[in-house]
């Protein structure tokens, strides 16, 4: 349904522009291939002492806060195609987006077995400065432990993600407004919709995730279900894309 009122997108009133993306954002979230990616990050915890409150809080904090960065990466790369398609007037063949979607589905599947193995996707080094006696400053290296989260991977995760599926069809109908303006709002309130929406979906995956915490056995179980959602989605992404719109003419 959406899909259809995008294609008329011109002949509604600015307001209506700005519901429609907000509402279509807040949809975009619940996509199944958006949903399995962030609870692959979100099936990484560690175990720790903190009553069930505790645990609860913090669960679905860390969550929501996996679930708005994935919402960052994810409406930045929607506003540099915007521009690139209307102030540059550049074309962008469907096969891009088409191939985007294809790496989509080899991302869920990488997922999928870093899920099963609790292993971070990588590791990023960081450069510390440490000053002695005698002001002499220098720096190392430093890898963080489980302790120090970092977010870089589900900004990009968001980012991958922004350059397939339904968010590469919300920048090609902006691009038929009559303003960069007009284009680069139904972007960002698409974007703000996709962040808040993906904020309660993250929110509450991470509720289970939490409780399992302490139960070891409950904890594996959630992660197994969680890799072999994202390994199902990312094949049927593949095999969709490859065999049925025949990407590489299969």
């Amino acid at each position: 349904m959406f899909e259809e009122i995008l294609t008329q997108i011109q002949s509604l009133t600015p307001a209506l522009v700005l519901t429609l993306g907000l509402v279509i954002g807040l949809r975009h979230a619940f996509e199944p291939d958006h949903i399995a990616a962030v609870s692959t990050q979100i099936s990484i915890q560690k175990n720790n002492s903190q009553s069930l409150k505790q645990r609860i809080m913090e669960g679905a904090f860390k969550s929501s806060l996996i679930g708005a960065i994935w919402g960052a990466g994810h409406t930045t790369t929607l506003v540099l195609i915007g521009l690139l398609v209307y102030v540059l007037s550049i074309n962008i063949p469907e096969v891009f987006f088409s191939g985007s979607e294809f790496l989509v589905g080899i991302m869920l599947i990488f997922l999928a077995f870093t899920t099963l193995s609790n292993k971070k996707l990588f590791k990023i080094k960081h450069m510390h400065p440490h000053t002695h006696e005698g002001s002499i400053v220098h720096t190392h290296p430093h890898e963080h432990d489980g302790v120090h989260k970092h977010t870089h991977k589900s900004y990009l995760i968001g980012c991958i993600h922004g350059l397939a599926g339904s968010g590469a069809l919300v920048v090609v109908a902006a691009a038929a407004l009559n303003s960069v303006q007009e284009v680069l709002s139904f972007i960002l309130i698409f974007g703000f919709g996709s962040v808040i929406g993906m904020v309660l979906v993250s929110s509450l995956i991470g509720i289970p995730f939490a409780l399992s915490k302490k139960t070891s056995s409950l904890n594996q179980t959630l992660r197994f279900v969680t890799a072999a959602v994202s390994f199902l989605i990312g094949c049927t992404i593949i095999y969709e894309v490859a065999f049925v719109e025949k990407l590489f003419n299969f």
